[in-house]
């Protein structure tokens, strides 16, 4: 195996990554190695789909599986490599699908079609042993020797920045937000990439247009999210448990979050969030149920102690799954995209007759809810000590209902400047940097967070400014779209340019998701970004160097210093 796709990659060796038998996320070298053949298969579905949809007859139904089949490669996503095998096969079938599809079309409007090399023309073996023979040929670093690690970097960035770009739009799609123009695109890099394209301006740029491509994606996500479950309000979240039967539900999916509140109403269970689904309480239809008890831990990386501890049921929804421990289990359950081997997973199996990628409405969450009759709850509440709530909800509705006091209190001086301080949490050393450099802030400052990197900090009491809370949560990390159209409202408000406001980023990176948001960002053109609490691995020093010279990217550095530099 040889992976480097995440800030936790190994970075002991001279090449870096991790490729020996498993990755520091625990991923083996099996399902590694089946991913990659995955993704040179939804290549192929691509080449042929690009070429289908010039034609005037795209099939949205097979780039909709794309998205989810890619989302299931994340970092934390699925372990689980008798998955891959199926889906790589069922990758397969697409592709030749669309291929007749495409050869339909060419034929009736008397045009040669085209048979294209490469993943279009690649045959699947039938068993996982000799699926990963073939797998050897097509992993992120084939032809390094001959094309050169530049290359190999920018062709990981195309493609873990589309990883990202496909993740949120198959959580957009869920709530029935899609695109033929995201499809078009998510087809076009695939295809491009499929090319094993070499020119470094060219890869460049297509990883700037799935930043903006991403954007769009985004604005979907928003809609989906704001349109099924209303605008997000400021809310103040519980911490503390309340006696009774349980659920925990952990990951980024409202609409499984919200499955799991309809099908536990009325039968005396508490559903608490965890991680990313925090900001799930500012949502007016979801707080509305009133057994949405509040918030239970911390973000991904503390899983193994909040989940070993909660004695109730567990959901993981998407991304952010670590090897479930012993303690639990036998009590944790995958859905969607998610697996884990040996972990029960509720949701249509591969080869039913249900479609692969969780748009045959809400899932049926029963075994869920039979485990959580099933166990004990919580009976000791003081355990919990005495936690203030999250105060959560500042999505751009609320900063841009205030935006008239926002402009004053800039113009007297009563705010100085405004950071944006988010991304994903992690294990690795040096994310203090965060907690270090929030609290470190001036009084005279606003901090705008969103993501899971705001559980470094959000525990201290920033106080307020101008009548503000200082520390706004903004919500997920998909609502790096709020934070963009807040910032974009106030450079309007001021007559200037993003880059011409008080306004710094400081940003904490950990898998492709991020990674797509970052693409973003530069595509808009922000600059003097701060980005921890390492760069990406596959980003070689002569690339690291190109991002500096046109965008000022900049790693983290000593926190004092950085907060002077931005503050200068």
């Amino acid at each position: 195996m040889f992976c480097f796709q995440c800030e936790q990659t190994d970075r002991s060796l001279p090449l870096l990554g991790c490729q020996v038998d498993h990755g520091t996320c625990g991923k083996d070298e099996t399902t590694a190695d089946l991913q990659d053949l995955l993704i040179h298969v939804l290549q192929g579905v691509a080449q042929y789909g690009t070429r289908a949809r010039a034609l005037g007859a795209p099939d949205d139904a097979a780039a909709d599986f794309v998205l989810y089949a890619m989302f299931t490669t994340l970092t934390n996503v699925n372990f689980t490599a008798t998955r891959f095998v199926q889906l790589v096969t069922e990758a397969a079938k697409v592709r030749d699908r669309v291929r007749a599809t495409y050869e339909a079309a060419a034929a009736a409007q008397g045009v040669t079609a085209e048979a294209p090399a490469g993943p279009a023309a690649f045959v699947p073996a039938a068993t996982m042993d000799a699926m990963l023979l073939q797998a050897a040929e097509v992993g992120v670093r084939a032809g390094a020797e001959t094309v050169g690690d530049d290359v190999v970097g920018l062709r990981a960035l195309v493609l873990y920045g589309l990883k990202g770009v496909c993740a949120y739009a198959h959580h957009a799609a869920v709530l029935g937000q899609t695109d033929p123009a995201v499809f078009a695109a998510v087809e076009s890099a695939l295809d491009f990439l499929a090319s094993a394209p070499t020119d470094v301006p060219a890869l460049l740029e297509r990883s700037l247009e799935l930043g903006r491509v991403n954007l769009r994606v985004m604005e979907l996500l928003d809609a989906g999210n704001t349109g099924t479950y209303g605008t997000p309000e400021p809310t103040a979240v519980r911490r503390v448990p309340l006696p009774g039967k349980a659920i925990l539900v952990s990951g980024h999916d409202l609409r499984d979050l919200a499955a799991i509140l309809e099908q536990t109403k009325d039968l005396g269970i508490n559903v608490y969030t965890h991680g990313e689904l925090l900001p799930a309480h500012a949502y007016p239809l979801l707080k509305a149920y009133p057994h949405l008890a509040g918030n239970y831990g911390g973000a991904w990386q503390d899983q193994q102690v909040d989940f070993a501890r909660f004695p109730g049921a567990i959901v993981m929804t998407s991304n952010c799954i670590i090897e479930p421990q012993p303690a639990y289990r036998s009590r944790i359950f995958t859905t969607g995209p998610v697996g884990w081997p040996g972990v029960r997973h509720i949701g249509p199996a591969a080869g039913s007759s249900a479609p692969i990628g969780g748009h045959e409405g809400p899932t049926d969450f029963r075994l869920a809810v039979k485990a959580a009759l099933a166990l004990p709850g919580f009976t000791d509440v003081d355990a919990a000590g005495d936690l203030e709530p999250f105060t959560i909800g500042f999505g751009r509705d609320a900063i841009l209902g205030a935006a008239d006091a926002v402009v004053q209190a800039v113009k007297d001086g009563a705010i100085t400047h405004f950071f944006l301080v988010g991304g994903c949490d992690g294990a690795a050393p040096g994310r203090n940097y965060y907690t270090d450099f929030t609290t470190a802030t001036p009084a005279d400052t606003v901090v705008m967070t969103l993501g899971c990197a705001k559980f470094r900090f959000n525990d201290h009491d920033f106080g307020t400014v101008a009548g503000l809370p200082r520390l706004l949560d903004v919500g997920q990390c998909n609502d790096s779209y709020s934070a963009i159209k807040v910032a974009v409202a106030l450079a309007e408000a001021f007559g200037c340019e993003v880059n011409d406001l008080p306004l710094s980023l400081v940003l904490s990176w950990f898998e492709q998701k991020a990674a797509a948001v970052l693409l973003t960002l530069l595509a808009l053109g922000i600059r003097d970004i701060k980005l921890g609490p390492t760069l990406p691995a596959f980003l070689t020093p002569a690339l690291v160097g190109v991002l500096v010279e046109q965008f000022a990217l900049a790693p983290v550095g000593d926190p004092a210093a950085d907060l002077a530099e931005c503050l200068a």
